[in-house]
């Protein structure tokens, strides 16, 4: 049986580029953010319940996501509807994740709101991704549209980092060169590996 790890960590941490390294080593993992961008995309399951309840969101191209933002930033209570929606679709996903590779001796899963949702009771560790603040700041700024306001919303959504510091099993610092968080990654793989019994 699969030791199941969950990695996650807020905006602008360098979750990303941890995953694509853990990725490289062969370990199997899932991308919740994935996920959710394929149940969105033309013919993704999840576009006809969203358009039954958010009707003029969906199109030939999948989920107009401006579209849906500028509604639930109109009324940030709709967040739920939508969450009701995605939630159940991604645990499904996950749960046939978890299946294809049950004999793996560990298995991860990036999900990001781990700990707002709870999730870190149904894994067997969590590994935090983190960056000083003024990392973070001048990543998130540097993508395409984001704006300061839009920035601090996105916070305000999140747990802040030194919570979710104080709750991991294990922490990632990517505020350092490429080279030490890889290390960093590789001897964390090596460790868990180890307690897998692999």
């Amino acid at each position: 049986m699969a030791k199941i790890y969950a990695l996650t960590g807020s905006i602008g941490m360098g979750k990303s580029a941890v995953t694509g390294m853990i990725r490289k080593l062969g370990v199997p993992l899932f991308d919740a953010d994935a996920e959710v961008h394929r149940l969105q995309a033309p013919g993704g399951k999840a576009l006809a319940h969203i358009e039954a309840r958010f009707p003029g969101t969906t199109g030939p191209q999948g989920l107009d996501r401006a579209k849906l933002a500028a509604i639930i930033l109109a009324h940030p209570h709709e967040r739920k509807a939508l969450e009701a929606i995605m939630h159940p679709l991604v645990f499904a996903a996950r749960q046939k994740f978890l299946q294809r590779h049950i004999a793996h001796p560990l298995v991860i899963l990036d999900i990001p709101l781990l700990f707002e949702t709870h999730g870190e009771k149904r894994v067997d560790g969590v590994i935090v991704v983190t960056a000083p603040a003024w990392k973070q700041r001048k990543r998130v700024l540097a993508r395409p549209g984001m704006t300061e306001a839009k920035f601090r919303r996105i916070l305000a959504l999140q747990m802040p980092d030194a919570q979710k510091r104080l709750r991991a099993d294990h922490i990632v610092h990517t505020g350092t060169t490429y080279h030490r968080t890889r290390a960093q990654v590789r001897a964390l793989i090596a460790c868990l590996l180890g307690k897998a019994g692999r």
